[in-house]
């Protein structure tokens, strides 16, 4: 029997995961918060009004700023403010729904990342009211993403090495017992807890961002292509979209789609 192990959400872009104990979940979209902000590139065309996808390219990220794994992040919520901190002290504060607030995080980044940032870098918000289920999200659709623990532990043991789970910043993580077993549920809507049901759309493709060490901000494995040299594919966890709502908690079973 599969159970939640962990969820998370990403309320910036790119940045420190917020753990959660249990979350609502509405049909179509992601969780709560999830991906809510970016940090993007100065040349990116981003209309708060009328969002869109745009690739994550178009914002700082691991892939390419590897140096983002040595700050930590936390949004405040009720607040709005977002902390930035570096080697425990904080370096940034600002409230997100002020321009002053974001102009004090954007000015942070500049001076940080001032030869990797494409023109003045600028905070963007995706969840504004009209658009409450905008995510700057990977992929075009509003989705979770989950991984199997199994999966992971057999590329450790390829790898013969420990990898943090958070390289793969997650929403949910639970553990089936048998590594792979959820690319099998692609196509399918299974159950989550008491009533949640998703549809697994697709598995994950893996990125460079993977190879970056969370606690030394250095690339010290090559995830994608060890990957593929064992296993014949890049791909580590799946998407799923809700279809119908609820609470999932910590804890919950995973029902598997039945064969």
């Amino acid at each position: 029997m599969s159970r939640i192990a962990q969820i998370f959400r990403y309320p910036i872009k790119g940045r420190s995961p917020e753990p959660l104990s249990k979350v609502e979940l509405s049909p179509g979209r992601t969780i709560p918060l999830d991906r809510a902000f970016a940090v993007a590139h100065g040349s990116t065309e981003f209309d708060a009004a009328k969002p869109k996808f745009l690739p994550k390219s178009k914002f700082l990220m691991l892939a390419r700023n590897e140096r983002l794994a040595a700050l930590r992040s936390r949004y405040l919520e009720e607040s709005q403010e977002l902390v930035i901190e570096r080697d425990g002290k904080q370096v940034a504060r600002g409230r997100l729904d002020q321009p002053v607030g974001r102009q004090m995080i954007e000015q942070f980044f500049a001076a940080y990342l001032s030869s990797e940032v494409r023109g003045s870098p600028k905070l963007v918000r995706g969840q504004i009211a009209g658009n409450p289920a905008h995510t700057f999200s990977d992929v075009p659709q509003h989705c979770l993403s989950l991984i199997n623990i199994s999966s992971l532990r057999e590329l450790e043991r390829v790898m013969k090495t420990p990898i943090d789970p958070m390289r793969f910043r997650a929403n949910v993580y639970f553990d089936t017992g048998l590594p792979w077993q959820e690319f099998d549920w692609c196509g399918s809507e299974f159950e989550i807890g008491n009533g949640v049901v998703v549809r697994a759309t697709s598995r994950i493709q893996r990125c460079a961002a993977t190879n970056v060490n969370l606690e030394t901000a250095n690339r010290d494995l090559n995830i994608p292509l060890q990957l593929q040299q064992a296993f014949g594919h890049a791909d580590m966890g799946i998407y799923v979209e809700v279809i119908q709502g609820g609470t999932i908690n910590q804890g919950d079973t995973i029902t598997p789609p039945s064969t």
